[in-house]
């Protein structure tokens, strides 16, 4: 308890007694009689043979349980194990190389490293650091090639996350680090530690090839990442037909399902090579295992197949489509509730361009924006 608040009454013993109230305000004053603690007790950490002087180690954590005037900053010390000074230790407590190590010199290094607290007196504590060398990396990283689809509305992709390299490593201790080119950054970022691929805003239709690359401190190895951007046309969501399916995710349909889905698709419902399958958005239905797909099909001419026309196409290649995966349903208008008969039924079709979904896997990522079913009885 950092301090108490009391409330003294003096009572005099007239007739009628009169009283008064203060209020008295006890303060706690901390003294230093915790020392800092180490987390966790001790370390193990290994380093590479053959890095840079400078390398980070390892980052001491350290806390104290005394009030912040008695507590931090810590003044860390190497005690014993560094009588060669191979190692130094900063004031925020990073561990870092001061050598380049050899693993035929000497293959492990035990420090007794001490932190002292601000306190007066101060208070110490001790831990024990293991460093294991180990020999530098002799297999390359092995990187999947990674194509993205982004479907945006017009020109308002709002930019976000669309897409993750999948790289190991056969060198148990490598950390892989990712780049990207620099004439590049404009458009697109890539998270060094993770992978994650990162869109700005504002892209363009078309077709770009990202120059990235994952290293691990020793080799450097290129990825192929495509990412391809169509932008929708207002006109597409009135001519949209849905397929639904039984038992998928989305990213099990964009892993496993969609290049051949679409393939089969495309000769069910074109009636020329020229014509054009959209796929503008795939989308769980809420409150169950289903998925929705949603698509269009543009005539060469550029105008576009009414859904009644696709509906009848799609119904007599049914059992192609199963081929590759089950249906549930092929849905122009979504009805159900409504105690309206399905002619006197109207739906309307709403994209939000700004509420993306990303369905990434190792080898495909597909970004869509989310939509919206209206429908209403028109009497």
């Amino acid at each position: 308890v950092s301090g108490y608040s009391l409330v003294v009454q003096a009572r005099d013993s007239g007739t009628p007694p009169l009283s008064s109230s203060v209020t008295v305000n006890v303060d706690i004053s901390d003294v230093n009689d915790n020392g800092p603690v180490f987390t966790p007790a001790n370390y193990t950490a290994v380093i590479q043979e053959n890095k840079p002087v400078g390398t980070s180690i390892l980052q001491l954590v350290v806390t104290d349980k005394d009030s912040f005037h008695n507590g931090p900053p810590f003044t860390f010390t190497i005690l014993t194990g560094n009588e060669e000074e191979e190692f130094t230790l900063d004031p925020h407590g990073v561990l870092r190389s001061a050598v380049i190590f050899k693993h035929m010199v000497a293959t492990e290094y035990v420090l007794c490293v001490q932190a002292k607290d601000s306190g007066k007196p101060q208070q110490v504590s001790h831990t024990y650091v293991q460093v294991r060398v180990i020999e530098e990396s002799i297999h390359k990283p092995t990187a999947i090639p990674l194509e993205i689809f982004i479907v945006t509305m017009e020109d308002d992709f709002p930019g976000g996350v669309i897409g993750k390299i999948h790289a190991t490593d056969q060198d148990v201790y490598d950390v892989l680090t990712y780049t990207l080119k620099s004439e590049q950054k404009s458009l697109f970022k890539v998270n060094s530690h993770d992978g994650k691929i990162i869109a700005l805003g504002g892209l363009d239709n078309g077709k770009y090839v990202l120059n990235v690359s994952v290293s691990d401190g020793r080799f450097q190895v290129p990825i192929d990442v495509v990412v391809h951007v169509e932008q929708l046309l207002q006109e597409m969501l009135q001519n949209t037909v849905t397929i639904r399916f039984d038992n998928v995710s989305p990213e099990d349909f964009v892993g496993l399902h969609m290049h051949g889905f679409r393939r089969t698709l495309r000769n069910a419902v074109l009636s020329q090579k020229q014509d054009s399958l959209h796929i503008i958005s795939i989308q769980p239905v809420a409150g169950s295992n289903q998925l929705d797909m949603l698509f269009a099909v543009q005539m060469h001419n550029g105008g576009f197949y009414k859904p009644a026309y696709l509906i009848q196409k799609l119904t007599n290649a049914r059992r192609h489509l199963e081929n590759v995966i089950r249906i549930s349903a092929i849905l122009e208008k979504n009805c159900s509730g409504l105690d309206c008969q399905e002619q006197h039924c109207e739906q309307s079709l709403s994209i939000d361009s700004h509420s993306l979904m990303a369905y990434s896997t190792a080898r495909i990522s597909f970004v869509c924006p989310r939509f919206y079913r209206n429908v209403r009885c028109m009497c």
